[in-house]
């Protein structure tokens, strides 16, 4: 199980995430760069692998590695694929074994064509669709659900129109997804009913992207035109002038990952017409109104809880609380993933080698250490004793999030129950763990209210253990079933 990850703005100890997915259309020139630099700027949501497939109007090209975007792909590779249009594919792996065979793009050559996919998020009845496939023939070369979708659609497209095999496909597939697809050199986005996963669309000067997050867009010197709809599907013209939009799928309500807010996205990216970084910092400001404690010095876990503690630490200086924001722990970013040390010893020291107290700081004063979420406690309970090794007299934890106390089925890979420290413990039997001074959350409700969003809208699984979709051994928050799959006959090839 991972237990970590290391990247450039987020915290050890975290959940690791899902994937970072891309497609562009230009008219003139190749689409391979700005895929690379997209899928750069989409490198936070994936550091397993990196790919990317093109199509030049004759053939499609495709280029899949394991390791980080700069170390997959040299510029031999990029000059290799070909043509004005692709999708790109960062991975963090949450289905399917950690082998090349399951990094993506997903590309197969079938009778009517050639189709790459590129997924983020899980499927909740990939295996009953593989089942199901299998029994009809389709061979498959790996374990993970992102090929499961892309042999049915290709069947699909065997006897249906490109818009009616994606909805043909949409109505037997249950679970989280934001899908880019390539068939031959048409690039479409698809975003699951929920709207659980998110893609959006944006503008370049000779062209159209869909990216999972804006900051990709931002990246290509393009402007963000739109989040693509719950159970839309977006097909971009081939020479880049333009994209077309068709509701394929409506649900009453939607199942937005409230945690892409709380921790995934990068702060610079705009999702549901909102700056996160601004969502944090709300988050930030309601986590004092909830539970605001007047100490010397806030600070953040760096770098995930930053606007969290800036939001707060402003709120609380608006009530006369005598609170300074502060830098007090410095991170070193050229250390590896903390899970990778094999002993509990080791993990501890990879920690005091990342994070490093500035004592002037934190020596003789009382300190609200604020971050995003607490998972399985180790990390919190080992910077509450670097901060007290400091010189701390108090440590107050407080977090901008609800307590985790359920897995993640959607593609986060947020440990079983057994190591989420909140699934068995009330809020002070976790103080007592962490053993700092209090320990505070935020409210689901005022998650929602920041978000302004219903709780009704929201997939809150992981802190409430009732979820959108229809798992097995899980409750649900919504009237849900998962499509009956065999009920079909085979299709004919």
């Amino acid at each position: 199980m991972v237990t970590g990850r290391d990247d450039s703005h987020h915290h050890i100890g975290g959940p690791t995430e899902k994937c970072g997915v891309v497609g562009v259309a230009l008219g003139g020139r190749d689409a391979a760069r700005p895929l690379y630099y997209s899928l750069y700027a989409l490198q936070h949501r994936g550091q397993e692998s990196a790919g990317i497939v093109t199509h030049d109007g004759f053939q499609q090209h495709s280029h899949v590695q394991m390791g980080l975007v700069g170390d997959a792909f040299d510029a031999d590779d990029l000059d290799g694929l070909k043509g004005e249009a692709g999708i790109g594919h960062v991975r963090y792996p949450t289905a399917g074994d950690v082998s090349k065979s399951c990094a993506q793009p997903f590309a197969v050559s079938f009778k009517s064509g050639s189709l790459g996919l590129a997924h983020n998020g899980n499927l909740v009845n990939a295996d009953e669709l593989r089942d199901e496939l299998e029994n009809f023939g389709h061979a498959f070369t790996s374990t993970g659900d992102t090929e499961v979708i892309a042999h049915d659609l290709a069947r699909n497209l065997l006897e249906e129109d490109l818009v009616r095999a994606v909805k043909r496909t949409m109505e037997r597939i249950h679970g989280s997804y934001a899908l880019t697809i390539m068939h031959d050199e048409t690039v479409l986005g698809v975003r699951d009913p929920e709207g659980n996963r998110p893609l959006c669309i944006g503008k370049v000067d000779d062209g159209y992207v869909l990216a999972s997050e804006s900051a990709a867009i931002d990246t290509l010197d393009g402007e963000l035109v739109r989040d693509v709809k719950p159970g839309e599907l977006v097909v971009l013209d081939p020479d880049g002038s333009g994209f077309d939009s068709y509701q394929l799928v409506e649900r009453d309500n939607t199942a937005h990952c409230f945690f892409e807010h709380i921790y995934f996205a990068r702060p610079d990216s705009v999702m549901n017409d909102t700056l996160v970084y601004e969502v944090r910092r709300g988050l930030g400001r309601k986590l004092w109104d909830e539970n605001g404690v007047d100490t010397d010095v806030v600070m953040p876990v760096p770098d995930s809880g930053r606007a969290f503690a800036s939001g707060y630490a402003e709120a609380a200086q608006e009530d006369d609380a005598t609170v300074e924001f502060a830098e007090g722990l410095m991170k070193n970013r050229y250390v590896g993933r903390t899970f990778i040390m094999p002993t509990q010893d080791e993990r501890e020291r990879a920690v005091r080698l990342k994070l490093n107290p500035i004592k002037s700081t934190v020596e003789g004063k009382s300190v609200t250490l604020i971050d995003d979420s607490i998972v399985r406690g180790t990390t919190s309970n080992q910077l509450v004793q670097l901060l007290y090794d400091a010189g701390a007299t108090e440590v107050h934890m407080r977090i901008g999030a609800p307590p985790i106390v359920a897995p993640c089925y959607m593609g986060i890979n947020m440990a079983t129950r057994e190591e989420l420290i909140a699934s068995d413990k009330s809020v002070e039997e976790v103080r007592d763990t962490i053993d700092a001074d209090s320990l505070g959350y935020l409210s689901i409700d005022a998650v929602a209210e920041v978000l302004e969003k219903s709780r009704a809208d929201l997939c809150l699984g992981c802190v409430t253990g009732e979820y959108p979709y229809d798992i097995d051994g899980e409750e649900t928050d919504r009237d849900v079933s998962r499509p009956v799959v065999g009920a079909e006959a085979p299709l004919s090839d």
